[in-house]
């Protein structure tokens, strides 16, 4: 049996907004596995915070940035122990150098940027040095990109969230492009439709559906219809095409997006926030 400590389930309760106890239960019945546990407190009709396409990370300074000629974006993560060192100065100076490098010279991977020249040592070796320097461990953990014809960056105030986004053509209202980063940061999707969710993803929503719909007293051979019922709200809310727009609630995203340009499709995107 996993030892769950009370710190696993303080994590746990930030990751989720369920209760302390509901916490340490689905904890102790997944055995510590933390997406295990999520998923147990979904099957329990518990509201869930956590997002599922964020990853976990501790303090640090999460940025984003696009190229002069709008064809490239890049999100990086320089993650530190503490908050007083993810808003130092020099700190943040160094992630937006290396955030800076990534949008120069379009590395394929995070090893390319860590490899790429910091000085007269490489990125890598630099966060090492700063380790030092600092007394906190530093790392380079997160490196996304971006090639379209078009792309548009969003940093929330604070360094804790950003997103990127691509597009299939030049965006001739430049405000769109920042409304709909804005979107991803402010609303998580999951993918841009729902063509584009794993099918890994959907049995499990079909799963946690016919548990709660069960639960609910429903017949059990009701509860697959009745899941992949839910499963369209699912696709609503969390594939970005499909969800309410957020300076308009009568009109999805993509309706936005035609409203503007018909033509104009949104390709990819990445979001990050560091965990709260």
């Amino acid at each position: 049996m996993a030892n769950i400590t009370a710190s696993d389930v303080a994590k746990l309760r930030q990751m989720t907004g369920a209760g302390m106890m509901d916490c340490k239960q689905a904890l102790t019945e997944s055995e510590g596995d933390f997406d295990a546990a999520i998923d147990i407190l979904r099957k329990k009709g518990q509201k869930v915070a956590g997002k599922r396409a964020d990853r976990e990370a501790h303090e640090g300074a999460v940025l984003a940035a696009i190229s002069a000629d709008r064809t490239f974006a890049a999100l990086t993560v320089l993650n530190c122990e503490t908050d007083f060192v993810a808003k130092n100065e020099d700190f943040v100076k160094f992630a937006r150098f290396i955030l800076d490098t990534a949008v120069e010279n379009r590395p394929a991977n995070l090893e390319e940027l860590k490899a790429l020249p910091y000085k007269n040592v490489t990125i890598a070796e630099e966060v090492m040095n700063q380790t030092g320097v600092i007394g906190e461990k530093i790392e380079l953990s997160v490196y996304e990109m971006i090639h379209a014809e078009d792309v548009a960056a969003y940093i929330h105030q604070g360094n804790k969230l950003a997103s990127i986004a691509g597009f299939s053509k030049k965006v001739a209202d430049v405000q769109v492009s920042k409304d709909v980063v804005m979107q991803i940061a402010s609303m998580a999707p999951i993918a841009v439709n729902k063509e584009q969710v794993t099918q890994k993803v959907i049995d499990k929503e079909i799963e946690i559906g016919k548990d709660l719909a069960i639960q609910e007293g429903k017949p059990a051979d009701m509860a697959e219809k009745i899941a992949r019922g839910r499963l369209e709200k699912f696709f609503k809310e969390s594939t970005l095409n499909n969800q309410q727009f957020i300076k308009d609630s009568k009109i999805s995203v993509k309706e936005y997006l035609i409203s503007k340009d018909k033509d104009l499709k949104i390709t990819e995107f990445r979001r990050f926030t560091l965990s709260e």
